[in-house]
């Protein structure tokens, strides 16, 4: 096992041993090692590639006159109907570009195995896991309120200064109520593709 896959192992390990029962899904944008981690942990778990993060990293390779064709050549990919049709969708894609941007394909083929689960799930589901975007802008609010801070006496101080933080994201709660809302539809599909172990897990 790699020294990054060891260091995620000894991540997750200590998050078991807080109390997370289950884990169904890890969306994550290409960790090296955390993959193999997730599967000495967690076997059940889905690792999923964040397919926002995906996206940026293929227009990296290509010229930016090309980045307008490029999103619109990918989109059947990771819209794809089912995942038997994904490789499909890819195999146009690759015809198209390959010779002009080769390390976009490669890009796309070396991540498939996390890429993958996507395009099986219910478009319910695909709408609330296709980015980490949500999480990264959360912890960069908490790495400027703890870097605003400096340093603090106890860690209590450090918890009471991360609460604020949070708070702050949503201070109504008005947000919270959309939101909640709008996982309706979401959490039932996770909940039947899962099967019941959303459900298990409130018990």
């Amino acid at each position: 096992m790699c020294a990054s896959a060891k260091f995620w192992l000894r991540v997750l390990t200590e998050i078991k041993n807080r109390g997370v029962r289950d884990v169904c899904l890890l969306v994550c944008d290409g960790l090296k090692g955390l993959p193999d981690a997730v599967s000495a942990v967690r076997e059940k778990t889905i690792v999923q590639t964040c397919i926002v993060h995906l996206l940026r990293n293929s227009f990296r390779y290509a010229s930016k006159r090309d980045w307008a064709q490029v999103a619109k050549d990918l989109r059947p990919v990771y819209t794809a109907a089912s995942e038997a049709e994904a490789p499909d969708r890819s195999a146009e894609f690759s015809g198209k570009w390959e010779k002009r941007y080769p390390a976009i394909i490669r890009l796309w083929e070396n991540a498939w195995a996390e890429f993958v689960p996507f395009p099986a799930f219910d478009r319910e589901i695909r709408t609330v896991i296709c980015t980490a975007n949500a999480i990264e802008s959360i912890n960069a609010r908490l790495r400027r309120a703890v870097n605003a801070r400096g340093h603090f006496p106890t860690g209590q101080a450090a918890m009471k200064c991360l609460y604020l933080a949070i708070m702050s994201l949503d201070p109504t709660g008005r947000g919270r109520k959309r939101w909640t809302s709008r996982w309706k539809a979401a959490l039932n599909a996770f909940d039947i593709t899962f099967d019941g172990r959303l459900s298990a897990g409130r018990k």
